[in-house]
C-alpha cells in the first residue's frame, strides 16, 4: 500500500492523527478472545520492557557531546543521517540490548531507539538556548536591561523572534541552579536530568513483523490492529510472545481515502488508547492573494471576537457584519477556582514534606503527603481536560466563522511575547495561564481541512486606534454597563469619524485590515509550516483602514393615493395578544408564546447554590461571570454570539386586521 494519496491539482498531502480506544481483541493462535483489561496488562508489559531499554540508553548516551552528534545531521563518515531517530542511531554505532533473561525481537529495540532518539534530538534547542543565556548572564537575572536583552536574543538560536517568556523562564531555572551550587551550569545536560521514557509503544518504527494495519474494505470506519504482546512480564523465549488482532473503530474525523499508519499505543487510565496517524488531501493554503479574511482578536472574559473584512478591487476594506464574539466566562471561573485549589494543595504538599524532610517521618504525616499528591495529580488532570475541552471549542468557533464568511484566510493576534505584569496579581495571573497556544493549534489544525490560511499579526496598537481613521480611541465604561468598572467601550474623538463601539470588536477590524494590506509580507516557517507577518510598514498600515458603510436614505414618496382601508372594530390578530399560558409540570402541554423552551420549567440546584472550588457553577455572592448561572456542564459555559432572532422584535402588525 502506498503510504501517500494521490494528490489533485491545488491539494496537498497533510498528517494528522485521530484517536481510538482499543476495547480487547483476539489471539490468532488460540482463538482466545483478549479482553480490555488484559489487553492493557499486556501493553503494559511491553511498554515496560521498551520504557526500560530507552531508560539505559540516554543514561548512557546524556551529554552535549552525544546530543550534539545526533543533532548535526551527519555520522564520523560524513554521511547525511537517516530522518527515522532509530536508523540514525545504529548508523551511529549506539545499540543497546535487552535486559538478561528476557528475550525481545529486534522491533522491541527499534521502539526503544526511536524514543530515544526523538528525546535526545529534542534536547538540542534547550541546550542552544541554556548556551546562550548562560553566556549573556544578566547582571540582574530578575530584571535584564535593554542592553542585555539584545545581547542573549543575539546569542540564542532564533532568538530575534523568540517570546520573551521562555528566556525568562530558562533564566529562572539557571538562576536556581546558581544558588544551589554556588556556579552556572555548564551546559544543559548538567543543568536538566536525563529525560523520562513515557509508556507508550512507538509501533511507527516497527515493521510488519511486529504490527499491522488494515482498514476495512465494506466498512471505511473500521480497522484492525495486528502486534505482537508477551503473555508475561518477563518473557523468556519467543513462545512467550502472541499475536493479538485488535479491531479499531475509527473516528468520523478520518477521511474514507486516507492512507492509515501504524499508531501509538499509549496507557492512560487503565485503557488503551490508540493514536492512528493518516495522510489524506487536502486544499493548499495560499500565501498571498487574499480578498476575504476573517480577523480574531484575544479577550479575557470574552474570549475571542471575530468578524469578516473584504478586500475589494480598488484597494478599499469593508467589514462584513458587526462580528460575533465567543464568551466562556464560566469556564474560565471554573478554571481559575481550580488553580486556587491547586495552590493550596501545593501550600500543604510543601508543609508536610518539610516536615518529612526535617525528623523522621510519622506514618500519619507521610500517609497525608502521598494523598495530597495523588489528589495534585487528579487535579491537574482535571485542568487539562478543561483546557482542552475549551481550547478546541473556541478553535471549531473561529473556523466556523471563517468558513460561514467564505474567508481564505484566518488573521490571528500574535500574543506570544505578551508579558502579563503590572495589572495586579490576579489578573497577572488570569492573563498568564490564557490558553491562547492551545487554541492557535487548533484553529491550525482544522482550517488546514479546508485549505484556509492561518497567519499571525502583529498586535501592537490594534485596540488603540480607529479602525476608521487611525486615530488614537478613548476607553471607558461601557454605555450598557455603566456601574461596571472597565475600558470596554472605545470612541474615535476625532470629529470627522465618530466610530464608537466594543473595543474588541475594533481590534479585529485592525487586526484583519493589517493582514490583507500587509499580506505580500507573509513569511512561511519551513520547520512548522506556520504562517506569520513579521513586522509592520508605515505605509502599508497607513492603508490598512476599513471604509465606513454610507446610510441610504429613503426619500419615497408617502402621500396619500385612495381611500382609508377600514379597519373592523374587532381584529383578529395574528398573533395572540393574550398572556402566555402558564406553564405545564412536565414536558408535554401547550407552548408558550414565543421562544420559550419547554424542556426546562427551572435552573438546576447547581445554579442557585454556593458551589465549592470543585463545582461547576459559580458562587451568587461577588463575581458572576455572565453564563455561569445557565446550569452545569461545560457546553452551558460556553457561549457565542447570540443569532438575531434570539430576541425577536415587537410585531407592529399585531394590532392590524385580518388580511384573509
Amino acid at each position: 500500500m502506498s503510504r501517500r494519496p494521490p494528490l489533485a491539482a491545488g491539494h496537498s498531502a497533510r498528517m494528522a492523527c485521530a484517536r481510538a480506544l482499543l476495547r480487547g481483541g483476539v489471539e490468532e493462535t488460540t482463538g482466545e478472545v483478549v479482553s480490555a483489561t488484559v489487553l492493557a496488562e499486556r501493553v503494559g508489559w511491553c511498554a515496560e520492557l521498551v520504557g526500560g531499554i530507552t531508560a539505559g540508553l540516554l543514561a548512557e548516551h546524556w551529554s552535549m557531546a552525544d546530543v550534539a552528534l545526533l543533532a548535526s545531521g551527519v555520522d564520523a563518515g560524513g554521511r547525511r543521517l537517516p530522518s527515522n531517530a532509530w536508523m540514525a542511531l545504529r548508523r551511529l554505532g549506539w545499540t543497546v540490548t535487552a535486559p538478561e533473561g528476557v528475550t525481545v525481537n529486534d522491533r522491541i529495540v527499534r521502539m526503544a531507539q526511536e524514543q530515544a532518539g526523538r528525546l535526545l534530538r529534542s534536547a538540542h534547542w534547550r541546550a542552544g538556548l541554556t548556551a546562550g543565556v548562560v553566556a549573556t548572564w544578566p547582571a540582574d537575572p530578575c530584571k535584564r536591561t535593554a542592553q542585555e536583552w539584545d545581547a542573549v536574543r543575539a546569542a540564542v538560536p532564533g532568538g530575534a523572534d523568540l517570546p520573551a517568556g521562555i528566556i525568562k523562564a530558562r533564566t529562572r531555572q539557571i538562576a536556581a541552579f546558581l544558588r544551589s551550587s554556588g556556579r552556572l551550569p555548564a551546559d544543559v545536560c548538567e543543568l536538566e536530568g536525563a529525560p523520562r521514557a513515557a509508556r507508550m509503544l512507538l509501533l511507527a518504527a516497527c515493521d510488519r513483523q511486529q504490527a499491522t494495519l488494515e482498514r476495512s474494505e465494506s466498512d471505511p470506519g473500521r480497522a484492525l490492529l495486528r502486534l505482537q504482546l508477551p503473555t508475561r512480564p518477563d518473557p523468556r523465549s519467543y513462545a512467550d510472545w502472541e499475536w493479538v488482532a485488535c479491531p479499531i473503530t475509527l473516528p468520523s474525523t478520518v477521511p474514507a481515502d486516507a492512507v492509515l499508519h501504524l499508531p501509538t499505543l499509549r496507557l492512560i487510565g487503565g485503557a488503551v488508547r490508540a493514536e492512528v496517524a493518516f495522510t489524506h488531501a487536502v486544499p493548499q493554503a495560499r500565501r498571498t492573494g487574499h480578498t476575504m479574511a476573517l480577523g480574531v482578536d484575544w479577550g479575557l472574559n470574552t474570549l475571542l471576537s471575530a468578524g469578516a473584512v473584504r478586500r475589494h478591487a480598488d484597494g478599499r476594506l469593508t467589514a462584513l457584519g458587526a462580528g460575533a464574539q465567543f464568551r466562556a466566562a464560566g469556564v474560565l471561573a471554573k478554571q481559575h477556582r481550580l488553580r486556587r485549589l491547586s495552590e493550596h494543595l501545593h501550600a500543604k504538599t510543601d508543609c508536610y514534606q518539610r516536615l518529612i524532610n526535617g525528623r523522621a517521618p510519622h506514618p500519619a504525616v507521610a500517609g497525608r503527603h502521598a494523598l495530597l499528591a495523588e489528589e495534585i495529580r487528579h487535579l491537574s488532570a482535571r485542568r487539562s481536560n478543561l483546557n482542552d475541552a475549551l481550547a478546541r471549542a473556541a478553535a471549531r468557533w473561529a473556523v466556523d466563522q471563517a468558513i460561514a464568511a467564505r474567508a481564505t484566510v484566518i488573521y490571528l493576534e500574535d500574543l506570544r511575547s505578551l508579558e502579563a505584569r503590572g495589572m495586579g496579581r490576579t489578573l497577572n495571573t488570569r492573563l498568564s495561564q490564557q490558553v491562547r497556544g492551545q487554541i492557535t493549534d487548533h484553529i491550525r489544525h482544522l482550517a488546514a481541512e479546508t485549505g484556509i490560511a492561518v497567519v499571525t499579526v502583529p498586535a501592537r496598537n490594534t485596540s488603540k486606534h480607529c479602525p476608521h481613521c487611525l486615530t488614537p480611541l478613548r476607553h471607558g465604561k461601557a454605555p450598557d454597563k455603566p456601574a461596571i468598572a472597565g475600558w470596554k467601550w472605545a470612541i474615535c474623538p476625532n470629529p470627522a469619524c465618530g466610530w464608537q463601539g466594543d473595543r474588541d470588536h475594533g481590534a479585529w477590524r485592525r487586526i484583519a485590515a493589517r493582514g490583507l494590506t500587509h499580506q505580500a509580507r507573509t513569511a512561511v516557517d519551513r520547520a512548522t509550516g506556520a504562517m506569520a507577518i513579521g513586522s509592520v510598514v508605515d505605509k502599508l498600515e497607513a492603508r490598512a483602514v476599513i471604509t465606513p458603510p454610507t446610510s441610504r436614505t429613503r426619500r419615497t414618496d408617502r402621500s396619500k393615493t385612495g381611500p382609508t382601508r377600514r379597519r373592523s372594530p374587532r381584529p383578529a390578530p395574528r398573533r395572540r395578544r393574550a398572556p402566555s399560558p402558564t406553564g405545564p409540570s412536565g414536558p408535554a402541554g401547550q407552548r408558550p408564546e414565543g421562544h420559550a423552551p419547554t424542556d426546562r420549567r427551572r435552573l438546576p440546584r447547581a445554579a442557585h447554590r454556593h458551589q465549592g472550588v470543585t463545582t461547576i457553577s459559580t458562587p451568587t455572592t461577588r463575581h458572576r461571570p455572565r453564563g455561569a448561572a445557565l446550569g452545569a456542564g461545560f457546553h452551558l459555559h460556553a457561549h457565542a454570539t447570540p443569532p438575531r432572532w434570539a430576541q425577536p422584535p415587537p410585531d407592529a402588525t399585531s394590532d392590524m386586521g385580518s388580511l384573509s
